[in-house]
């Protein structure tokens, strides 16, 4: 069934969604020497031509003076606490990937960085609580992921960033806003915003109006409304606000940030969200060209499903309505399923 399907993946999204994919990288070695070097950086290597690892202090020391590197940088190094000696670095050809450095608090170092040729990864770094080291950076060519940043409580660092091809905010507990993404006016393929247990709204997206395929809302426990998506005027894949057991948005009561939402080229499945009261927020939705799914939201009468199945241009693929608030509306409208 391609709900339970949808259903799964939002699932892995959260859980699994998070990992290191280090096929393409190249070690930079283990050498231990911790040692720094004072003297001031010039900025006269030119480009770095491969991939290059940093895995220990010492060697940021390797890639000081360089402004671009053709390949992919991995920062993995779990003793560094100081990015200074790459201010020179302007660009990346491929990925730039920061992942478990565990006593790296900022990212400082990397002030000059303005562009990022495919994939920005910031993961599993549990003492970073700020990604202003990155202000100067206003393009990223694929991805961007921001995953299991334990300290990590806003994203203000990212405010010159205009779009990317598929943005994952996910298991970030420490979070409360997303106000450093308020350049974003698209997202090409999937937007995902899960499991950010102190998020509070989505604000910083209020520049957004398109979303290429996926938009997922799941798990944030204290998110209680979506008005930073004021802007959106359409998904072009699935919209999952909370998905199966346990995977809803425990506290939000409306959905009022979707008013402007006309179209939902696939599925539409908004599930177990305990405080949910209405679907208001979706007056203006005229296609779900899906399935469509609203079940386990245990403060939301069924009529209000109805409603919804009234406004809609043409009939969904498949309705599931289930196990909503008996229904309270009177009268109950016509077109309940």
């Amino acid at each position: 069934m391609k709900y339970l399907l949808l259903m799964v993946m939002a699932t892995v999204i959260v859980c699994g969604g998070c990992g290191d994919d280090d096929d393409d990288d190249f070690d930079g070695g283990t050498d231990t020497d911790t040692d720094t070097d004072t003297d001031p950086v010039e900025c006269n290597m030119g480009e770095y031509s491969d991939h290059f690892e940093i895995n220990t202090q010492s060697y940021i020391q390797w890639l000081a003076g360089y402004t671009s590197i053709s390949g992919i940088l991995t920062i993995k190094c779990p003793s560094c606490t100081d990015l200074s000696e790459l201010i020179c670095l302007a660009s990346t050809g491929w990925d730039l990937r920061i992942q478990e450095n565990d006593a790296l608090t900022n990212l400082d170092g990397l002030s000059g960085l303005t562009s990022v040729g495919e994939a920005l990864e910031i993961e599993f770094n549990p003492s970073l609580t700020n990604l202003n080291g990155l202000s100067a950076l206003n393009s990223v060519g694929g991805y961007l992921r921001i995953c299991g940043n334990l300290a990590l409580t806003n994203l203000d660092g990212l405010s010159a960033v205009t779009s990317v091809e598929d943005l994952h905010i996910l298991s970030n507990p420490s979070l409360t806003n997303l106000d450093g993404l308020s350049a974003v006016t698209s997202v090409g393929g999937d937007l995902g915003i899960s499991g950010n247990d102190t998020l509070t709204n989505v604000d910083g997206l209020s520049n957004l109006t398109s979303v290429g395929w996926e938009l997922a809302i799941s798990y944030n426990d204290a998110l209680t409304n979506v008005d930073g998506l004021s802007s959106l005027t359409s998904v072009g894949g699935n919209l999952l606000i909370g998905t199966g057991p346990g995977g809803g948005n425990d506290v939000l009561t409306n959905v009022d940030g979707l008013s402007n939402l006309t179209s939902v080229g696939e599925a539409l499945a908004i599930d177990n969200n305990d405080a949910l009261t209405n679907l208001d927020g979706l007056s203006a939705l005229t296609l779900v060209g899906g399935d469509l799914s609203i079940s386990g939201n245990d403060a939301l009468p069924d009529c209000e499903v109805c409603d919804l199945l009234d406004q809609l241009a043409t009939t969904p693929t498949s309705i599931n309505v289930h196990d909503n608030l008996s229904d309270t509306c009177t009268p109950v409208p016509a077109n309940c399923p």
